[in-house]
């Protein structure tokens, strides 16, 4: 398979390819036959209404649940994901919307909670050079890491939890709605830290409903309605009328039908 291109450059591979995945709970079925791609230093948004599915396949790449069929590849290994930790060793990191910090905690122990260095015999030296280097990565306006996390602004929140991301050198990040309830500086602020990601050359994954925050940091935008594909494009070319169409299923509704058959009436 010929792998996508970005700007005229092609890409060598893709990270993450998605092929027939599904996924049904009872009598629904929120995912069906979903195919997905993303590259090496790409950010891509995924978009779609309510119920489109998107939070249902950031599950089942984060292991949280298992696709009923389909085929995921990472790095072009075929890989089975039916638990968090298969999602950590196959490089996948996912930030979620709440962020699952601890307010009473200091940055760096955020940072390593449950991932402690030696921790029989803690090496706080260690970690505190780490976070540093983790954060300086991103570009991080974080006073100190021994402040606690409760004194932190949004955005700063956000940066801490994506560099705790960034712990297990993974290669494709997964953004849960991360500008929500952000104030414009602080959402500035998170859309540079993505920039970042895919300058270091990872792959990205954003989840996110406001449209300019696609428009300013993704790459392609990948369409998923009432649990099927329904568009990729390329940022640079694509309009936001048929974007909203895409999503909306605004080209494919009873209306569109009826005059497409008025149409083929009249031609006849």
């Amino acid at each position: 398979m010929t792998s996508p291109t970005i700007d005229g450059k092609a890409e060598t591979a893709n990270v993450l390819r998605m092929r027939g995945v599904s996924k049904t709970f009872g009598a629904v079925a929120a995912l069906k036959n979903v195919d997905l791609d993303v590259n090496r230093g790409e950010v891509l948004a995924l978009v779609g209404d309510n119920g489109a599915g998107k939070s249902t396949l950031i599950k089942i790449l984060s292991g949280v649940f298992s696709s009923d069929s389909g085929t995921i590849y990472i790095d072009g290994k075929e890989r089975a994901i039916t638990s968090p930790a298969d999602a950590r060793s196959a490089g996948i990191a996912t930030v979620y919307q709440d962020l699952a910090l601890c307010d009473n905690l200091t940055v760096v122990n955020n940072l390593f909670l449950g991932q402690e260095i030696s921790p029989a015999n803690l090496d706080e030296t260690a970690m505190e050079v780490k976070s540093w280097e983790l954060l300086k990565q991103l570009s991080a306006k974080i006073p100190s890491v021994q402040v606690a996390i409760a004194s932190l602004s949004g955005g700063q929140r956000q940066t801490v939890a994506i560099a705790r991301s960034l712990l297990g050198e993974p290669s494709l990040i997964l953004l849960d709605e991360p500008t929500a309830a952000l104030g414009v500086a602080q959402t500035a602020e998170v859309l540079n830290l993505i920039e970042r990601l895919r300058d270091n050359g990872l792959a990205v994954i954003m989840i996110t409903h406001n449209m300019v925050d696609v428009r300013a940091v993704s790459d392609r935008i990948a369409v998923l309605r009432l649990g099927q594909n329904n568009g990729v494009f390329l940022t640079k070319d694509v309009s936001n009328s048929d974007l909203v169409a895409s999503i909306t299923g605004a080209t494919d509704n009873e209306v569109t039908r009826r005059e497409s058959r008025v149409h083929q009436d009249q031609e006849g």
